[in-house]
C-alpha cells in the first residue's frame, strides 16, 4: 500500500506559521540565552536565507541557515527549512535528524511532522512513521492521516490495527470505495472471506444500483472458488442493469470456467454490443482467440465480436481496424477493404491500416486502388520502405515499369536490415528488368534477392523459368525449380516450370510426371500448361495425345502461329 500522504520535495511554510513556531520554541539550550545582538543576527540570517531560496540559490540559503544554527541551534524554523534543502539533494538522513530536533522543540507544529513523515517513508522506517501519524492525528485528526497510519500498519503487517484505523476513518468520512478496497486486501490476506464479502454486501445494500460493488463481490466469490455464489450475484446485477458491459463480461468469465462455452459467447456478444464496452478491453478479448486460429469456430467468433464493436463504437477507427483484420482472417477480402477504408476515414494517422488496405488491393488485382491509397499513405509516411515496395508492385501490375522501378528502388534505399523486404524488392527488380529485356540486370537482381532469402519461392521459380526460356544454365534452373516446389508443393505454376526445364533437358519421362501434377493442381485451365503437355507427349512418341493437348490449349485462349503449326503439322515446333 502506498501512503496517501504525498509530501512535496520542498514545503514552503507560510510566514505566520514560521513566526508562531519560532515563538513557541525554546530559543537556546538550557544555561544560555541569546543577546539582543544575537537575535538581530539570527533574524537577518533567516530572512536572507529565505531570500536566497526564493532566488533559487540553494547553496547560499544552506550556508546562511547553518550559520544561523551555530548561533541558535534550537531555532525550529531554521531546522525545518534546512531539512527541506537537504531533501532537495535526496539527503533524507540529514533531513530526518534536523526534523526530529524541530518536532522536539515544537511538538504541535503540523508542518514539521508532515515533513518528518516523508523522511521516515523514504528511509523505510515504519515504526517511527507510525508514531508520526499518531502525532499528526492528535494535532489535526484529518482523514488522510488515518488512511496513512492504516497503510503504515499494513506495511508492518499489523492487520488488526489497520482495520481499526480504517473503521475510525469510516466514522469520519463514512464508507467509501478506497476504504473498502483497503480493507478487502487485508481480509483476503487474513483469509477472512466472510468478512470481506459481508463488507461488500453492505455496500450493495446501501447502493443497490452501483454495479461495481456487484462485480467486486462476484470477483471475491469467484476467486475463492464460490462460482455459484458469484453467478447469483451477477445475475442479480443483470436483472437490475442489463446495459452494463462489465456485468456481461463477468458472467462470460463464470460460464467459461463452468465450460459453458455457448453461454460464455452469448454474454460476450451482449457486452460487445453495449456502448460502455471498453474498446481496448474488447480488442484484448478478441486477441485471445488468435492462438486458436485457423480453427473456423474461433475465427468466426472473433469476427462476430469485432463486428459488434463497430456497432457499439461506430466512430472509433480502432473498431474498424480490428474488424478489418478479422474479415481478412476469414478471407472476406472485399469486406475487409471497406472496413480498413472506414478506419482511415475516421483516423488517418495509423500507418499499419494503410498497409493492410494496399496489400488487399494488390492481392485482389486492383492496382489503381493500391496506387491511390498507397501514394496517399506515402504523402503522410514517406519513409516507409514496405509501402514504397507495395506501390511499386501496384505500378508493375499496371504495366508502368518506370514508376515501378522508382518506388521499388526507394524501398531498397530506405531499408538495410529487413531481409524479407529486400529479397522481395530485388525479385521485383528482376521481373521488371526482364520485362525490359535487360537480362543481365534481371539475373543480377534475382541473385541479389536470393542472397537475402535463398528460400524465396517465387524468385526461384521466375528465375528458373526465364533461364529455361533462354535455354541457359539449365542445371541451375532445375535446382531452383525443384527447391521452389519443395518450399511450396502443389503449386501448379511452379510444377509447370519444373516440367518445362526437364523438357529442355530432354528428361521427357520426368517432365511428364511434373506437367501432370501441374494440370492436376491447375484451377485456371492454363493453355500454356496444356501446350507444354502436348510438347512433352510428342517427344514421348504419342503424337495423338500431343495434338489433342495442343488443341485444348488453343480452345482455352492460346493464340500463336507456332501453336497453329504444331496442330496443322502434327509435330513440335520451336
Amino acid at each position: 500500500m502506498k501512503l496517501r500522504l504525498l509530501i512535496p520535495a520542498l514545503v514552503l511554510m507560510p510566514f505566520f506559521v514560521l513566526a508562531q513556531s519560532k515563538t513557541d520554541s525554546t530559543p537556546v539550550p538550557a544555561g544560555r540565552s541569546l543577546t539582543q545582538l544575537d537575535s538581530v543576527v539570527v533574524d537577518e540570517l533567516f530572512l536572507s536565507a529565505m531570500h536566497e531560496k526564493v532566488m533559487d540559490n540553494m547553496t547560499g540559503a544552506t550556508d546562511m541557515l547553518e550559520r544561523l544554527l551555530r548561533t541558535d541551534p534550537a531555532n525550529a524554523p531554521a531546522l525545518y527549512e534546512l531539512a527541506n534543502l537537504k531533501k532537495l539533494k535526496s539527503d533524507y538522513n540529514s533531513a530526518q535528524i534536523l526534523l526530529e530536533q524541530a518536532t522536539t522543540i515544537s511538538p504541535n507544529n503540523e508542518w514539521y511532522w508532515i515533513s518528518l513523515a516523508e523522511c521516515y517513508e523514504k528511509n523505510n522506517n515504519a515504526p517511527k512513521l507510525e508514531n508520526t501519524f499518531n502525532q499528526l492525528i492528535k494535532i489535526n485528526p484529518k482523514p488522510d492521516y488515518y488512511f496513512d497510519i492504516a497503510s503504515t500498519y499494513f506495511i508492518e503487517k499489523k492487520y488488526d490495527e489497520a482495520i481499526t484505523a480504517y473503521n475510525e476513518l469510516e466514522k469520519i468520512t463514512g464508507p467509501n470505495d478506497d476504504i473498502l478496497a483497503a480493507k478487502q486486501k487485508i481480509y483476503l490476506i487474513q483469509g477472512k472471506i466472510d468478512q470481506a464479502t459481508a463488507d461488500v454486501q453492505q455496500m450493495i445494500t446501501a447502493n443497490p444500483r452501483q454495479m461495481h460493488y456487484y462485480l467486486l463481490l462476484a470477483e471475491l466469490y469467484n476467486s475463492n472458488n464460490f462460482g455459484d455464489k458469484a453467478l447469483k450475484v451477477l445475475l442479480d446485477a443483470e436483472s437490475i442493469d442489463a446495459s452494463n458491459a462489465q456485468i456481461h463480461l463477468g458472467l462470460a468469465d463464470i460460464y467459461r470456467d463452468k465450460k459453458d462455452y455457448q453461454g460464455c459467447f452469448d454474454q460476450l456478444k451482449l457486452a460487445f454490443a453495449l456502448p460502455d464496452m471498453d474498446i481496448d478491453q474488447g480488442i484484448k478479448i478478441i486477441s485471445g482467440y488468435f492462438p486458436k486460429f485457423p480453427d473456423p469456430e474461433a475465427k468466426g467468433a472473433a469476427l462476430e465480436l469485432s463486428r459488434l464493436l463497430t456497432v457499439a463504437h461506430a466512430d472509433d477507427a480502432k473498431a474498424y481496424t480490428i474488424y478489418g483484420d478479422m474479415l481478412f482472417e476469414n478471407e472476406k477480402y472485399p469486406e475487409a477493404k471497406l472496413a480498413y477504408q472506414k478506419s482511415i476515414a475516421l483516423d488517418g494517422s495509423r500507418y499499419e491500416v494503410y498497409e493492410h488496405l494496399v496489400r488487399i488491393e494488390i492481392s485482389s488485382n486492383d492496382p489503381a486502388g493500391a496506387i491511390k491509397d498507397g501514394e496517399n499513405a506515402l504523402s503522410l509516411f514517406p519513409n516507409q520502405a514496405w509501402m514504397n515496395y507495395l506501390v511499386g508492385v501496384a505500378w508493375q501490375q499496371k504495366g508502368d515499369a518506370t514508376k515501378a522501378l522508382s518506388y521499388v528502388k526507394n524501398a531498397i534505399s530506405l531499408e538495410t536490415e529487413d531481409k524479407d523486404l529486400l529479397s522481395l524488392a530485388y525479385s521485383s527488380l528482376g521481373d521488371i528488368y526482364h520485362g525490359q529485356n535487360d537480362e543481365k540486370g534481371s539475373y543480377d537482381a534475382y541473385d541479389k534477392a536470393l542472397s537475402y532469402n535463398p528460400d524465396n519461392a517465387f524468385t526461384l521459380n521466375n528465375y528458373a523459368y526465364y533461364l529455361s526460356v533462354k535455354n541457359e544454365n539449365l542445371d541451375k534452373a532445375a535446382q531452383m525449380a525443384a527447391h521452389a516446389n519443395e518450399l511450396q508443393p502443389n503449386t501448379s505454376s511452379f510444377e509447370d516450370t519444373y516440367a518445362w526445364i526437364l523438357f529442355k533437358q530432354k528428361n521427357y519421362a520426368d517432365a511428364k510426371v511434373w506437367i501432370e501434377k501441374a494440370l492436376l493442381h491447375d484451377t485456371t485451365n492454363s493453355p500454356i500448361q496444356e501446350e507444354h503437355y502436348g510438347d512433352i507427349m510428342f517427344y514421348l512418341g504419342n503424337t495423338d495425345a500431343a495434338v489433342q493437348n495442343w488443341k485444348k490449349a488453343k480452345s482455352h485462349g492460346e493464340q500463336s502461329p507456332v501453336l497453329d503449326r504444331k496442330i496443322n503439322e502434327r509435330k513440335y515446333v520451336e
